[in-house]
């Protein structure tokens, strides 16, 4: 039988063999302490002399940072913290061996630590980090397959651009030319129409030369679409979404947010209903800060922690200027020069996590609008086709999974948030 750390509490006084790799290692005298990790936890292994096996005590040493090691002993309470398990260690093997392993307990650069991205992971920090991405990606779809919605995931190859030509990744399909995909909106669009609700769930990629903490190159993206939903539809379903991801965060995860040194003070207020700020508003509150704003532009990273500064919790900026939109983009008909799209930013400065809004339903201005932005519309015959044969009105967003977890989890750059981070001048590993 197979045991691991997270369940050590139901093996209480019985003998066990844990596999796993060596945290840290400390000697006191007559007693000798391993913590070994298993990916499921770390676990305080206790060597006594005279309760071990003699040969085990004496050859501790043969135990280096992140050795993998296979220990046996006697599962029990800690005798100083409640709900603490640790092993009355009795003997141990080293299975595999770890020289001289490159990450030590001292500081290291960042350069350093991205070169070995592969073993960084395997640090508490990041240990943290990648259990809150986890439970991020299982809470929402959990919240969408519970709501009735079906996964129907978009291709990564896309013979056409989603939101402008200029940060596409270019590649062969055969003989044809194609994209990596920016986004799975339009697809998604059209399993709306067969399923009414949908989302889909991979990766995407923007060929954006950017080098600033909330860029990726390669990133992944929720991109949910409701038949028949409007703009204010769409932010009642986006409130909700983040409102139960952030509070089974607060819930499931305490204790990597306490790894993560992170202020949860600041995540307990984030519940709906959040703030709705017109463009025209947000635009004040900009401009009383950075008199340099144009009105009419869209916001950058500075403008957006302007306006989510006044706000404890996160806040809809609505009604951008149509002409900052992507061509699918619903013009208000009430509102002239507005679009019928939000953008979602997250507290405490860090940004843009979702945006959406409703799409054009009208098959004569979509036509229109996608010759004014430049693109070719025989690359979207197949998505006028749903104008063509029962449109209808819908809705959608795009949550981005790394930006979410920088802002649950108080990070400082989105770097940390995927296993692999993909960013301008870096691929490697």
């Amino acid at each position: 039988m197979r045991y691991y750390i997270s369940d050590l509490k139901n093996y209480v006084g019985q003998k066990v063999e844990l596999k796993g790799w060596a945290y840290n290692t400390r000697s006191s005298g007559k007693v000798k302490f391993l913590e070994l990790r298993d990916g499921t936890g770390v676990v305080s292994c206790v060597f006594f002399k005279g309760e071990c096996d003699e040969s085990a005590f004496d050859t501790f040493e043969k135990i280096t940072q992140e050795c993998s090691v296979q220990v046996v002993g006697l599962v029990r309470k800690h005798p100083k913290h409640e709900n603490v398990f640790e092993i009355g260690a009795q003997s141990f093997e080293v299975i595999g061996e770890a020289p001289n392993y490159p990450i030590s307990p001292k500081e290291h650069g960042t350069d350093f630590l991205m070169e070995n991205r592969h073993l960084w992971l395997r640090s508490k920090r990041q240990l943290a980090i990648m259990h809150l991405r986890h439970e991020i990606i299982s809470a929402i779809r959990d919240f969408f397959d519970g709501r009735g919605f079906t996964l129907t995931d978009a291709p990564i190859f896309t013979p056409s651009a989603c939101e402008g030509t200029s940060n596409l990744f270019e590649t062969k399909f055969f003989d044809e030319k194609m994209y990596l995909s920016q986004s799975g909106q339009l697809y998604m669009e059209a399993t709306a129409a067969a399923l009414g609700k949908v989302y889909c769930f991979g990766p995407t990629f923007r060929a954006e030369k950017s080098k600033t903490r909330r860029h990726l190159i390669e990133f992944w993206m929720v991109e949910p679409e409701v038949a028949f939903n409007d703009m204010y539809d769409n932010m009642d379903l986006s409130e909700e979404f983040v409102e139960y991801i952030v509070q089974r965060c607060l819930t499931n995860r305490a204790e990597e947010l306490r790894v993560l040194e992170r202020d949860v003070s600041k995540l307990a207020p984030v519940k709906k209903p959040f703030p709705r700020v017109h463009y025209r508003e947000a635009v004040d509150m900009i401009l009383k800060e950075n008199p340099n704003f144009i009105n009419g532009d869209d916001f950058g990273a500075p403008d957006e922690a302007i306006v989510s500064s006044k706000f404890d919790r996160p806040v809809f900026v609505h009604h951008f200027p149509a002409a900052v939109k992507a061509f699918y983009m619903k013009e208000d008909p009430k509102d002239r020069g507005f679009a019928m799209g939000s953008d979602l930013l997250a507290s405490e400065g860090y940004g843009e996590i979702i945006g959406g809004g409703q799409r054009e339903d009208n098959l004569d201005i979509l036509q229109k609008k996608i010759h004014e932005h430049g693109l070719k519309e025989e690359d979207f015959k197949w998505y006028l086709d749903l104008r063509r044969y029962g449109t209808f009105q819908h809705s959608g967003f795009g949550l981005g999974i790394e930006r979410t977890v920088a802002w649950i989890g108080g990070l400082q750059h989105v770097r940390e948030t995927i296993p692999f981070p993909r960013l301008y001048g870096r691929s490697y590993p």
